[in-house]
């Protein structure tokens, strides 16, 4: 089964239903991020032009698409997601906003598209860190960069430390949750969850590695909040 394909069965209807709230927990910052995601897109492809966004792991509720389209009205989107559920609710956002007009939804992997695609964009937001193994993280930004035209902007954003070796930052995790209401007993669940659920890149200069090996020029970082980072980086020109 695809690395993606298998990460996504995480996401079942039970985790899929709560993923806004919890995301916004997990992640202090949360829209934040999203907007400056938007943003930095902008700013590289200039605004009040036309665009096609590749949209990865578009699931939930499609937060890259309904704050970039915002920003952009002539700005259309591809949404990829191999979780059906996730898919789902990232459907009924978009009809919500009146965004599903101008996002072609793809169940499945961003290596079902077309290799000749040639998108002006693409965003991995959130999704990077689910994937197990070099290999898989690999795989998908070797994908994107298929789709990419030269010089096109990727937005990667997702946990970028490994946590065990992050200590104070696990334990602010820990108290973020814990800020918000939840139990010593229900922290330190979060804290198994986070610690055995998911295998992020080890720092920055992984990323950065990731991405030169998949044909990206050196990433340009715009966000942080505890493990997780955002940035920018541009696919190499032909």
């Amino acid at each position: 089964m695809d690395p993606a394909t298998t990460a996504a069965q995480k996401f079942d209807p039970a985790r899929a239903a709560d993923y806004q709230a919890q995301s916004r927990i997990a992640l202090a910052g949360y829209d934040a991020c999203h907007e400056l995601s938007a943003c930095m897109l902008a700013a590289v492809l200039g605004s009040g032009g036309g665009a096609h966004v590749l949209v990865a792991g578009a699931g939930g509720g499609a937060q890259e698409i309904v704050t970039a389209g915002a920003l952009e009205p002539r700005w259309r989107f591809t949404a990829v997601d191999p979780s059906r559920p996730m898919l789902d609710l990232a459907v009924a956002r978009l009809e919500q906003t009146g965004l599903l007009a101008r996002t072609t939804v793809h169940h499945g992997v961003v290596e079902d598209l077309p290799a000749d695609a040639g998108f002006d964009a693409a965003t991995l937001i959130g999704v990077l860190h689910h994937l197990p193994g070099e290999a898989a993280k690999r795989q998908i930004l070797h994908a994107l960069a298929a789709r990419l035209k030269p010089g096109a902007p990727l937005i990667l954003a997702g946990n970028r430390f490994a946590y065990a070796g992050q200590p104070v930052l696990l334990a602010a995790w820990g108290e973020r949750w814990r800020m918000q209401g939840a139990s010593p007993e229900q922290v330190k669940t979060r804290l198994g969850t986070i610690l055995h659920g998911a295998d992020p890149p080890d720092g920055e200069q992984a990323v950065a590695e990731l991405l030169a090996g998949a044909g990206f020029a050196p990433p340009t970082w715009f966000f942080s909040s505890l493990f997780w980072g955002a940035c920018l980086a541009r696919r190499a020109a032909a």
